[in-house]
């Protein structure tokens, strides 16, 4: 018979195993630090083989992880970020046009990760509504910017109190206008053009202002960098910087064609992610909150669209998703079509997309451009111009391409009976992400307007009444 001393001696030790082994989760538990841009196409970032002198964003790839097929649910700011946020895709939290807010009742990151003991703040721009849904620890944009002042003054506090942290840099560059960072960097002859712009010296010029902003913004992820070094958090932070949607170019933002949806993503934690790797996991905008909670040691709630990317980052899994979805409105965007609805599935090889109106001319901020103008009068002697400016402003009801063949999305094979299965499938696979979202197509479309703030609303109304009194 075992004497009792032996047996209270065993579950002294089996509990003070279980707390040390608690105690050690607890404490490798990470800071977070989110560096986002806004209005930038990945592609012209340098790691990603762009033009844009961008050493702070090489640097940190150099030193982490770097995502090839990374993608966002929706082209446009508020959308982008209320995902991002809620981990929920934009219909389901009812935040789908721009200018957009939640539904009453959605949680957000700072609901997750402040009952776990981390102070999650946010600086720059925001672009995100209600109040309620979103109770950041606010540290006030400096002209729509991070400020990094407070930011200091803020990792300088959580290092003091050993407090872990959760901090969102949300940078406004390069969004247009493009007049920050030096231009001089870039000769307007000598920079290429993608081969789906219309070569214009109007279009040169803005290319070139456009590249100096991306700079301006890779300055303000090396402030975030110097920051963590400058308090010793570097070791103990999860960093990843991406660069949102396309750039408000042509075929880029307002569409959901790869250049409008697809991102940078780059993630540095050291210790963690092997430095230097490069990962073709297909993952979403979504998938960024379940990694922080299941990070900080949370149970990831099953109310939320995204799946963790541990085991990805940790180099367990070099797979994620199948597939990844976007959805785009232009009703209540600045001139914007009545409605043109955009749904988009891709696959790593093949990318589908149903265009609800094609009868319908497709317009946006960017048709009114100076360079989309540039585009316009060129085209008038110029087929390929032509060309270029058709595809943009009409578009047919399916759209099918082979990303791998054909990754700038020109060759449409939506109608070719040799991908008949293909996109049968694709379309499958879209409906059914649809519906599990509430996405009644041309329904949710014209009822967008409902979805956005009061203060955007009163002013459609005021500029056009009689439009305001016709919908009700």
């Amino acid at each position: 018979m075992k004497s009792p001393r032996f047996g209270l001696w065993t579950l002294a030790f089996f509990f003070s195993a279980v707390t040390c082994d608690s105690m050690s989760l607890a404490s490798e538990r990470p800071n977070f630090v989110f560096v986002i841009a806004d209005d930038c196409t990945y592609r012209d970032i340098g790691c990603y083989g762009g033009q844009a002198h961008t050493p702070n964003i090489d640097r940190l790839t150099s030193e982490g992880m770097r995502f090839t097929q990374c993608f966002q649910a929706a082209p446009m700011c508020s959308p982008t970020r209320h995902n991002i946020y809620t981990g929920l895709y934009p219909v389901k939290s009812g935040a789908y046009p721009n200018h957009t807010y939640a539904k009453p009742g959605t949680k957000s990151v700072v609901h997750h990760l402040k009952p776990l003991g981390y102070r999650i703040a946010l600086s720059g721009k925001r672009h995100i509504a209600p109040a309620e849904v979103f109770p950041f620890e606010n540290l006030p944009a400096k002209a729509n910017n991070p400020n990094f002042a407070l930011i200091d003054r803020f990792m300088a506090e959580c290092k003091r109190s050993d407090t872990p942290f959760c901090l969102f840099a949300c940078s406004n560059e390069p969004h247009s206008p493009w007049n920050k960072g030096d231009a001089s960097r870039y000769d307007a002859d000598e920079i290429e053009l993608p081969p789906y712009f219309v070569d214009t010296p109007e279009t040169r010029q803005n290319m070139v202002n456009y590249l100096a902003e991306i700079t301006y913004y890779d300055d303000q992820v090396g402030q975030c960098l110097s920051l963590l070094d400058k308090h010793e958090l570097a070791d103990d932070t999860l960093v990843i910087v991406v660069s949102e949607q396309g750039s408000s170019f042509p075929f880029a933002k307002w569409t959901c064609y790869d250049t409008g949806l697809q991102s940078a993503f780059i993630a540095r934690w050291p210790g963690k992610i092997k430095s230097g790797t490069i990962c073709d996991a297909l993952i979403e905008y979504v998938d960024l909150l379940p990694t922080y909670i299941d990070l900080a040691g949370g149970t990831v709630p099953n109310v939320l669209d995204g799946k963790s990317l541990r085991p990805v980052l940790l180099g367990e899994s070099n797979t994620h998703k199948e597939y990844v979805f976007g959805e785009m409105t232009t009703r209540g965007i600045i001139n914007g079509s009545e409605h043109f609805g955009i749904r988009s599935v891709r696959s790593k090889q093949f990318k589908y997309i149903w265009n609800f109106t094609p009868e319908t001319t497709f317009r946006n901020a960017c048709t009114k451009s100076s360079v989309f103008q540039s585009w316009r009068e060129k085209a008038t002697t110029d087929a390929d111009a032509a060309d270029k400016v058709r595809r943009y402003e009409h578009r047919p009801g399916e759209e099918l391409y082979d990303i791998t063949k054909d990754p700038f999305e020109w060759t449409n094979l939506a109608d070719d009976p040799a991908y008949a299965k293909v996109k049968t499938e694709l379309r499958r696979q879209l409906t059914d992400w649809m519906q599990a979202n509430g996405d009644k197509g041309q329904q949710t479309e014209l009822e967008a307007e409902h979805h956005q703030t009061k203060a955007l609303r009163a002013k459609r109304k005021k500029v056009n009444p009689a439009r305001a009194k016709n919908k009700g």
